[in-house]
């Protein structure tokens, strides 16, 4: 089993594979009181004071902060104040293993300095008259967070996290394996954990409907009944005037878990994948797996990182403010997240509305991950079908120009397939601007007639495909092979040799090859000057 590939051992050897969501962080704020002039209206038109003041916020987070430490003693919660650098989250595991029989409820609230964006008041004057005015604007200040741990019936353990300072924001963590583990067991679906994910389910197709099931209108659902349960800093006519919390997605990651049922052989398979697949990070890759297009205004360090904590290595690949993690699972399953930071890098609105267009991007990103992997390891080809692509030939009776493995033009047309996954089909306009590109030429020196000729020998070759009735393309498997196979033998067989054989290459002199080709040198010297012939070298070099 350790000798197959990557396809080979997911088609044949995963007993559980399930996608859904795995962590979900959310902001729940107040869109009426994201600006200076909304707060000077909260307290001057709402509230009735004469001028906006900070020193009207205080009495609000007093009160605040008083309703919460009176819920802790009347529902007798323990309260925590977290020392600098001590884990929430073992806290928080070390009291749920303590309470195992908790459906329901309030686990521990716990306190911590941290920083927060509020309001202050400043200074300013009318460039008129000159005269000074109070002015409300944004400032960040340390404050007191007070989370509340709680264990919800059907989402399972989740957080909830409110600051004590105006406009008293709130972060809300929950997790979807959690809430498929308590869906399962209320339906009496028999399941083993793993971890945060499963191990085993009795009916994978159940589990399945359950992932696909967490909606957002079940998470606001839930969201809102713990801030009916919870303290607010806003009174039921804060509320009634409009004033109401609003979610937004601050941070989503999106898991595929593949279980394998040999998990030792899976393990070796996924540290050579690592190997394989190290170069995951570039901007062509990216766009590929993303789904986005990569220019040189894009933000962000493209870049793949093998980290290792412990002896659990985990292969990261970044796009602008998101990243896709993939490791092996406590030895058992192989897992892909995509983790999606800011929304807006696919061009998509932060509020929980848009958490399905999310969810396919998500999903889509750890599938096309899988597939470039796939491809990536298994895209041998065979001796025919290379000798056909790199041959003129004839097929119904029409010549078929060759594409010879090393031209930079040929090189370039393959690599300009490697990058392209966005949008699903490309024109003759997009395959001219890509070449350009990537040869590194202007624009005037690849002709229309030449990217319409690129364009028919690739169609001629099997490794695009028309559109019917159109202009557009797309392509094909074999083309996904065939251009993974010529820019990874470019990328890493023929250029790294080739550098380490001309003179001035300043780590030739170290290399293998480098070296292998001076001793070749030297012995056929020693041959040339053993038999007294000093001219041989040079006519068998000519």
């Amino acid at each position: 089993m350790i000798g197959q590939t990557i396809g080979e051992l997911l088609t044949e050897h995963v007993t559980l594979d399930v996608e859904g969501i795995d962590r979900l962080y959310l902001n729940a704020y107040q869109p009426r009181l994201q600006t200076g002039g909304e707060v000077a209206y909260f307290f001057r038109q709402h509230r009735g004071a004469k001028v906006a003041s900070t020193l009207l916020m205080a009495p609000m987070s007093q009160a605040f902060v008083t309703a919460i430490a009176n819920f802790a003693a009347t529902e007798e919660i323990d309260m925590v104040h977290f020392r600098k650098h001590q884990s929430k989250d073992e806290e928080t595991q070390r009291r749920l293993q303590a309470a195992p029989l908790l459906r329901e409820g309030v686990l521990y609230i716990g306190v911590a300095q941290e920083k927060f964006s509020t309001f202050r008041v400043s200074k300013k004057h009318n460039p008129l008259t000159g005269d000074s005015f109070p002015w409300l604007s944004p400032a960040d200040v340390m404050c007191n967070q007070y989370y509340f741990y709680v264990v919800d019936e059907d989402f399972g353990p989740l957080f909830i996290k409110f600051s004590s300072y105006f406009p008293y924001t709130a972060r809300i963590n929950l997790n979807g394996h959690e809430f498929a583990k308590r869906q399962l067991a209320q339906a009496g679906i028999a399941f083993e954990a793993l971890d945060n994910g499963l191990l085993r389910c009795a009916d994978p197709a159940a589990l399945q409907g359950i992932l696909d099931g967490l909606t957002a209108e079940k998470i606001d659902t839930v969201v809102c009944k713990w801030f009916a349960r919870l303290p607010q800093p806003f009174t039921a006519a804060d509320r009634a005037a409009g004033f109401r919390y609003e979610l937004s997605i601050l941070q989503a990651e999106f898991a595929r878990t593949q279980v394998l049922d040999r998990p030792v052989a899976g393990r070796h398979l996924f540290e050579e994948l690592i190997r394989e697949n190290l170069d995951l990070g570039r901007p062509e890759k990216v766009s590929l797996i993303f789904h986005r297009r990569i220019t040189q205004r894009t933000p962000g360090i493209f870049r793949t990182r093998v980290l290792t904590q412990g002896v659990i290595p985990t292969l990261h690949v970044s796009y602008k403010h998101s990243k896709i993690k993939q490791y092996f699972k406590l030895d058992h399953a192989l897992r892909t997240e995509t983790t999606i930071n800011n929304t807006r890098d696919f061009g998509i609105g932060r509020k929980l509305v848009n958490l399905p267009a999310l969810r396919a991007i998500g999903f889509q990103a750890n599938r096309r991950l899988l597939e470039i992997e796939t491809i990536s390891q298994d895209c041998a080809l065979a001796e025919g079908m290379f000798d056909a692509l790199t041959q003129p030939r004839m097929i119904a009776g029409q010549a078929v120009p060759r594409l010879t493995f090393g031209d930079p033009r040929v090189m370039a047309l393959m690599a300009a397939l490697c990058l392209f996954f966005i949008p699903p089909y490309f024109r003759h306009g997009w395959l001219r601007a890509k070449m350009t590109e990537l040869m590194g030429i202007p624009a005037a020196d690849y002709s229309p007639h030449q990217a319409t000729y690129d364009l028919r020998r690739l169609r001629q070759h099997g490794l695009i495909e028309r559109l019917p009735n159109s202009h557009r393309y797309q392509i094909s498997p074999q083309g996904r092979r065939v251009t993974m196979l010529f820019v990874k033998l470019n990328n890493r067989l023929l250029r790294p040799g080739l550098s380490q054989l001309f003179d001035g290459c300043p780590k030739a002199p170290n290399r293998p090859l480098a070296n292998a080709f001076k001793q070749l040198d030297r012995a056929l010297e020693d041959f040339i000057q053993g038999a007294k012939i000093t001219s041989a070298k040079n006519l068998i070099c000519a």
